[in-house]
């Protein structure tokens, strides 16, 4: 039996939800910090009366694919590979190195795919994406076979894609589970909402949070994994990861400790700016080879407003930030920073999808957090 290509074989195109010098998720044998998830997901497999399509909710990175494609092992395993109680699948077996080389039959990822022509990847899932569906339902297997739909994520559907999709939910065929990953639920068509049951995971503790970031470092190349955190790091990155497990290996690999700190230091002169830093940033990001910095920058700086306007409304969080956020915010202009937030998200979609000027993009944020703090 021919054996499925290897992992180097593979991971020719970039893809939109992997970090460079990691494995992709489905490539990651163990899910830390969500075990009462993988037991629901498992009984109700058990029990015969799977439910057809599950939504798999929670923050960027804390590892909803990890576990979608470890039920997917699972699901598209023989019974025999299948470990009661768990849903462990050994690395050696067949649906593993399957599903690992995306050749599984009875699987189909969608995705954003990557432009080889472009060199980018689209703003959204297209429709043509989600009518790979009608061929792969299609397609006739044997009566004990399953298939499994994973939408990785569900929340960059555009409106055709997402209606398309909508279709398959309201008439399953059997022995088909779909397997929805979200970053922002609230963003689904209610309809399609209304047809799945919702899985949320919570952001990683601490110590499972460790746990899954050694096991990605010990995964990763023999150059990353040598740069692994030392102690002194960690504390700093397991305080800005928000238990993500995603944004400790991002902020690790891209410098951005260092980032933060910059960021940090021009937030903090508000409402005067640094534009002299602030242009420096500009340069250094807007590149095309700064990927991975330019969205750690936009994740840190979205982050830090919206701890700073959770401080203001709640009082909660580190006693420098409330301060902040009284000296920048105060109560009568709380909704004005509230959309700020939601502005700054908008804006860099639309750079993406018309691929507009980067240090545009930031030079302008920039200019809309010194107008917002002098309010």
């Amino acid at each position: 039996m021919a054996r499925a290509p290897a992992v180097q074989e593979i991971e020719e195109l970039p893809e939109a939800d992997r970090l460079e010098g990691f494995p992709h998720p489905r490539a990651t044998q163990r899910v830390y910090g969500h075990e009462a998830a993988e037991h629901m997901l498992e009984a109700a497999f058990a029990s015969g009366r799977m439910h057809h399509a599950w939504l798999v909710a929670g923050a960027e990175g804390i590892g909803k694919a990890t576990l979608a494609y470890r039920f997917a092992r699972y699901v598209l395993a023989d019974p025999a590979e299948r470990t009661p109680g768990t849903l462990d699948v050994a690395p050696e077996t067949r649906a593993f190195r399957q599903v690992l080389a995306l050749s599984h039959p009875g699987l189909l990822v969608i995705r954003r795919a990557y432009d080889q022509k472009g060199k980018r990847f689209p703003a959204s899932i297209p429709v043509d994406e989600v009518r790979r569906l009608k061929t792969f339902l299609g397609r006739t297997t044997d009566d004990d076979a399953w298939r499994v739909v994973i939408v990785d994520r569900a929340d960059e559907l555009n409106i055709s894609a997402a209606n398309a999709l909508l279709k398959s939910l309201e008439e399953p065929p059997p022995r088909t589970v779909f397997l929805l990953i979200s970053s922002a639920p609230g963003r689904l068509l209610v309809t399609i909402r209304s047809r799945v049951r919702t899985l949320d995971l919570a952001p990683l503790a601490e110590e499972p949070l460790r746990r899954a970031v050694t096991q990605a470092f010990a995964a990763s190349g023999e150059e990353v994994s040598s740069g692994a955190p030392t102690p002194s790091e960690w504390e700093r990155l397991a305080r800005l990861s928000g238990g993500s497990v995603r944004r400790v290996l991002s902020l690790h690999a891209a410098k951005g400790l260092a980032l933060h700190d910059r960021i940090s230091a021009i937030l903090s002169g508000l409402p005067t700016v640094d534009w002299g830093a602030v242009h420096a940033l500009g340069d250094e990001l807007s590149s095309q080879a700064a990927d991975q910095r330019y969205e750690l920058f936009f994740e840190l700086l979205t982050d830090w407003v919206a701890r700073l306007v959770n401080a203001e409304a709640r009082g909660e969080g580190d006693p420098a930030e409330i301060a902040l956020a009284r000296r920048l915010i105060g109560p009568a202009r709380l909704a004005t920073w509230a959309g700020l937030w939601e502005r700054v998200a908008a804006d860099k979609a639309e750079t993406a999808a018309l691929n507009l000027d980067r240090k545009a993009l930031i030079l302008d944020v920039f200019t809309r957090l010194e107008a917002a703090a002098r309010t």
